[in-house]
Formats: C-alpha cells, sequence, structure tokens
C-alpha cells in the first residue's frame, strides 16, 4: 500500500466570477462560457488524514454544514472515489481517508464552494501521486465545470465549458466583499431560464495583466455576467445586494456565477471593512465576507 502525505489542512477558497459571458451551448447540452475568475482568501476548509478503517469516512461541521447534502450526493465523497479511480488507473493505491469538512461558504450560492472543496481532495491525491495532476483535473470536470479552475486557485480567464485555464498576467491586491442574502439558486435552473445562449466573449484582456483595482473596475464595466437577469427572475433580492454594496462605495459590484452571491470590489481595506459593518448593522441576516483575491495557489496549510 502507498504511503499517503501527512494529514493536511487545506484551503477551499471561494470562486469568483468578476464576469462570466454565456458564448454557446455544445450539443450535449454544456455550455460555453468566457468568465475572468478570482479567488478569495476566504472558503471552506478541510481536514484529510489516513483513515484508520476500511472505508472513507467523510464529516462536516461549520456555520453551513446543514445544507450539505449527505452521503454519495456529497461532492468530496465523490471527488475521494474519482481521485482513487485515477490512481487506480496508474498503478497507485489511495487508502481510505477521513475527511472533515468544515463549511463556511453557502451552499449553492455562486461562489463554487463544493467545486472548491472537489478540487481540495484532488490536489491532495495530486501531492500523493504528482504524475496523475493532469488526470486528476479531467476528472474534476466530470465532477463539476468549476473545479478545474478552483483547481487553479488563482486569478484567471476561463472558457469552454470549464475546462480552459488561462492564469493572468497580473491582478492587483483588491480588498474584496462577498455578500449574499440567504438564499440559495439552483445554478439549473438558472441556466434554463437564458433568453440568449450565443453571446460575445470577454473583451481582450490587456496583456500585461491589471495593475490597479480602478483598472479592472474599468475593464468590468464594460464585461456581463449574462446569468443574472435569469437569476434575477428566481430571486429579486440580488439586485437589492447589489445596489446596497454599491451604495456603501463600491469600485463595482456585480452577482457571481449563478448567484445569489454578489460580489464587491473597494479602493482600499477600510472601505470594505466599513461597508461591511453598515450591512451587517442593516442586514443580520445577510452572509458577508471580508476577504481579497489569493493571487497564486496557497490550498495547502499546515498539518491538521
Amino acid at each position: 500500500m502507498d504511503a499517503l502525505p501527512p494529514a493536511r489542512r487545506l484551503r477551499a477558497p471561494a470562486k469568483v466570477n468578476l464576469a462570466l459571458h454565456v458564448t454557446g451551448r455544445r450539443g450535449d447540452g454544456y455550455h460555453l462560457l468566457d468568465s475572468l475568475v478570482v479567488f478569495a482568501k476566504a472558503g471552506d476548509e478541510l481536514a484529510i488524514r489516513p483513515g484508520t478503517g476500511t472505508d472513507d469516512r467523510v464529516s462536516v461541521r461549520g456555520p453551513f454544514a446543514a445544507q450539505v447534502p449527505e452521503g454519495r450526493d456529497n461532492i468530496v465523497a465523490r471527488a475521494v472515489d474519482a481521485a482513487r479511480r485515477v490512481l487506480r488507473a496508474a498503478g497507485r493505491d489511495l487508502p481510505p481517508l477521513d475527511v472533515t469538512l468544515d463549511k463556511r461558504l453557502p451552499v449553492a450560492s455562486g461562489i463554487g464552494g463544493g467545486s472548491a472543496d472537489a478540487a481540495a481532495v484532488l490536489a491532495y491525491a495530486g501531492d500523493h501521486a504528482p504524475a496523475c495532476r493532469a488526470a486528476l483535473a479531467e476528472a474534476g470536470l466530470a465532477l463539476g465545470a468549476d473545479v478545474p479552475m478552483c483547481l487553479a486557485g488563482r486569478p484567471c480567464r476561463v472558457r469552454g465549458i470549464g475546462e480552459i485555464v488561462e492564469p493572468l498576467a497580473a491582478m492587483p491586491q483588491l480588498p474584496l466583499l462577498l455578500a449574499n442574502p440567504g438564499i440559495a439558486v439552483s445554478t439549473p435552473a438558472v441556466f434554463r431560464g437564458l433568453a440568449q445562449r450565443e453571446n460575445p466573449p470577454l473583451p481582450d484582456l490587456p496583456a500585461a495583466g491589471f495593475s490597479s483595482p480602478a483598472e479592472l473596475a474599468a475593464y468590468l464595466r464594460a464585461t456581463r455576467n449574462d446569468l443574472e437577469a435569469a437569476a434575477l427572475a428566481l430571486a429579486p433580492d440580488i439586485a437589492r445586494v447589489t445596489d446596497a454594496l454599491l451604495g456603501e462605495g463600491a469600485l463595482f459590484a456585480r452577482m457571481s456565477g449563478s448567484g445569489a452571491s454578489v460580489a464587491a470590489l473597494f479602493g482600499t481595506a477600510q472601505a470594505a471593512s466599513a461597508a461591511r459593518a453598515a450591512l451587517a448593522a442593516r442586514h443580520p441576516g445577510w452572509w458577508l465576507c471580508e476577504s481579497e483575491p489569493a493571487l497564486s495557489p496557497s490550498r495547502i496549510g499546515a498539518t491538521a
């Protein structure tokens, strides 16, 4: 039996779609996307260690644990299964794992929580078998279109159905404030509600990347989230969240993914903190998370 890496505590950062264009749909029903993505330093956390029994064990805790599906419907359990299949095909063994998910991100909220959790599991397996990393990323796409970009874990442009991930040349440190009104939105329902599935791609990205929050905000104003209208039909409060963030001085605010979370960019960390405090006082039921983008993958933390 192959020796596993030591127990690890892994970060599963929130995914933020700063822009999301739907550019078509394949014959198999998968939508083609063109998206500008960053990852917040905040997110879920997973503790993964070699198991003591004969079966995998996945347990969930944290503020959103009650929203996480159980059993084989849990994407973390399915990611462990997928990793084991990939390693077995390469002649490697993945012994039973004991995984504890600390669920800090709201579920079905447009910020890729489940996909990031799955990516963390695949990253752990990739540390166990580095030669399998490409095959693990391919297996991740079958778990969800967001998984390959979550494996990249850095600012990127994402195209195709999620499998084409191109890191950006540069992204400034910029304060982010994520807000969710406590609403779960079904991604399949949003895609079913699209009125137009063939839209223009992103404008050309600057070859040198972005040097400041203001430059990024100016670029984003020429972009869209093509899922927004369909999501608003299901959850009109998304517009209220966006307006509230802009009213607190955000340089830019837009729904992420299929909603209902909204991401706002601020010029300074102090401005983001002040906005968070003001919104928390007025809307105690909202989930608010102040963070900044992770500029490079830093998924694995201290030994668990």
